[in-house]
């Protein structure tokens, strides 16, 4: 299917297998180049510049024709390392960029000197005129449906509104579990969706096999959001620990929250002990279990190759 993504990507299907933080990798995006699809991987998976240049030059060197890849780079104040990653970034080469949580001006320039595209993580109208306005090649709707750092608009709303409003291209993120609902998406008015969840439970995904499994034993109703994490509400499993410790931000954090000076590095301190503890349930099976997933994990029936859940999706 022909699509103003695929135009930009130079791919056959028009998906992105989206970002996730501590699942995504090499592997996994490799199978996504070879099967017609576009991969992306989040600049935060890698602790060293070293390790993120020595992604790229692999993943170029494996680059199908007819493929395409890209990096998503934090761009606020939680990521210290945003300017040095871009620099890799731009110096090594990629696809695309995908910007999230922040001001992408500054990435959106770089790249474009270098011939690289930017696609923007954005939830609304407002946010969305800003990057067009900035320069970006394009933006992905993250709407009410996904998985992670979620919209609140649903799919149709979000993306009609934008499709009526912007002159770039539209993606859709959130709500993409089937070929049913790529086809829904395209039918609002998007160009191509961009589907993380259904990738975890996936032969190559570098999490624990019980974080896979979770994937396939829970469903659309066993997501709930959390406060817990990074700072910012985010789905996750509804694990026996997260009934526990519950979903809301303790008072302390709450009111630490509403001092503007303190504000920033709450936020800041919120996210780094949020992501350790996430890449540690990822990584090593505890019962401190907190697993990042959205809804569309419904259609997760058993762990398969990266392969055979895209032949699944088209």
């Amino acid at each position: 299917m022909q699509t103003k993504l695929t135009e930009l990507l130079n791919i056959k299907h028009p998906i992105i297998m989206a970002p996730m933080f501590l699942v995504s990798n090499v592997a996994m995006v490799k199978e996504a180049m070879n099967s017609g699809i576009a991969g992306c991987i989040p600049a935060l998976n890698y602790r060293t510049l070293e390790e993120l240049r020595a992604a790229i030059k692999e993943l170029k060197a494996s680059k199908p024709e007819g493929g395409a890849f890209g990096f998503n780079l934090i761009v606020n104040k939680s990521n210290p390392k945003a300017k040095a990653q871009l620099d890799v970034l731009c110096e090594e080469g990629c696809d695309f960029i995908l910007t999230s949580l922040g001001n992408p001006k500054e990435t959106i320039e770089h790249a474009h000197k270098v011939g690289i595209k930017v696609f923007c993580d954005i939830t609304d109208l407002r946010f969305a005129q800003k990057v067009e306005s900035l320069g970006a090649d394009a933006v992905v709707a993250v709407n009410n449906e996904a998985g992670g750092h979620r919209g609140n608009i649903s799919p149709e709303e979000l993306i009609s509104t934008l499709k009526n409003n912007l002159n770039i291209p539209v993606i859709s993120a959130g709500g993409v579990g089937c070929k049913a609902d790529i086809d829904k998406m395209l039918s609002y008015g998007a160009v191509g969706v961009s589907v993380g969840s259904p990738f975890i439970a996936s032969v190559e995904a570098g999490v624990t096999e019980e974080y896979k499994q979770a994937c396939v034993d829970y469903g659309a109703e066993d997501i709930v959001m959390t406060e817990r994490i990074s700072g910012t509400p985010c789905t996750v499993i509804n694990t026996p620990y997260v009934k526990k410790i519950g979903t809301k931000a303790t008072w302390i954090e709450n009111l630490l929250n509403k001092n503007k000076k303190l504000k920033k590095w709450v936020k800041m301190i919120r996210f780094s002990i949020g992501m350790k503890a996430t890449e540690k349930a990822a990584k090593k099976a505890t019962y401190k279990t907190v697993w990042v997933a959205g809804p569309s994990i419904e259609h997760t029936k058993e762990i398969l190759p990266v392969k055979d859940i895209i032949a699944n999706l088209v």
